[in-house]
């Protein structure tokens, strides 16, 4: 299948270009070791992923997106190991690993995410590309991942916890934790691309909609999922008593609205013939069992 072939790709290309930038970081204790414990831990690399096949769309060569790519994928595992941490949402598994605080303490876990996060654009500003570029992409990167984005998703999500939230509350928690960032990769994509306003706005138009979706997902994994297929516990929304789109619409009707928000996003690319990849990429997350 075509869609596999080039995410294989993309999935190799990510994993060699992490593995070299964890190799220069610094050997101060456990540091580095726990920093490439988290990012070298697996996935499915989407966002990234995300990042080069929309530079590619309008095309640019996917190696001169690969330091936004990465440097997207450090802010996200920082996310990672930030959330696992008792005072966040206290998990003990990640990808079928034990999580970072729970192999290297919880003060070298903070650190490693903090040393993630601040490494991460140090990556983005390597990119060989006009300067013009670099410094747009730092500036989305950071208010995706900012007060405006990641972060203050995060801290509604904390504040709506035992509470009974309204649909729009939690499509706003969502929107913020994790479509922001999903959001992100398709921007870096077409700003390393040099692409048109139109097409920016098209390829984030496409990233929203699977962003939503992508959560929706989660929220039904969360309730009919196997946990040694998801690689951590199921039920733990419940358990921190969250509002969830399951919890809201049901089962049947979040099915729907993922497909809904799917064929959204392939809408939003039509004018371009050439997204056959993200397209099928769509699909592809709209049917993931993990």
């Amino acid at each position: 299948m075509q869609l596999q072939k080039q995410l294989q790709a993309d999935q190799a290309c990510i994993e060699a270009a992490l593995a070299q930038y964890a190799a220069r970081w610094p050997d101060h204790g456990p540091l580095r070791e726990a920093m490439t414990y988290s990012l070298m831990a697996g996935g499915k690399r989407i966002r990234p992923v995300l990042t080069l096949a929309v530079c590619r769309l309008f095309g640019g060569r996917a190696e001169d997106a690969l330091p936004f790519a990465c440097g997207l994928e450090m802010v996200h595992t920082y996310s990672l190991i930030h959330d696992d941490l008792p005072c966040m949402d206290d998990d003990d598994f990640r990808r079928g690993k034990p999580t970072n605080h729970k192999v290297y303490g919880q003060a070298n876990a903070v650190l490693a995410g903090d040393a993630l996060l601040t490494a991460a654009f140090s990556v983005l500003a390597s990119a060989p590309l006009p300067a013009e570029r670099v410094c747009r992409a730092v500036t989305v990167l950071a208010q995706a991942a900012g007060p405006a984005g990641m972060v203050g998703g995060q801290v509604l999500d904390l504040l709506g916890e035992g509470k009974a939230l309204r649909e729009e509350e939690v499509i706003q928690i969502e929107a913020l934790k994790t479509g922001c960032m999903i959001e992100a990769a398709a921007r870096l994509g077409a700003i390393a691309a040099g692409s048109t306003p139109e097409q920016e706005e098209a390829a984030a138009a496409y990233a929203r909609s699977i962003g939503l979706a992508f959560q929706i997902r989660d929220d039904v994994l969360d309730v009919t999922g196997d946990a040694q297929t998801l690689g951590k516990p199921i039920g733990s929304d419940q358990s921190r008593e969250k509002s969830t789109f399951v919890a809201l619409k049901g089962l049947a009707a979040c099915e729907d609205w993922i497909d809904q928000l799917t064929e959204q996003a392939i809408e939003s690319l039509s004018p371009y013939p050439e997204a056959d990849f993200l397209c099928a990429l769509a699909r592809f997350l709209a049917g993931r069992s993990k």
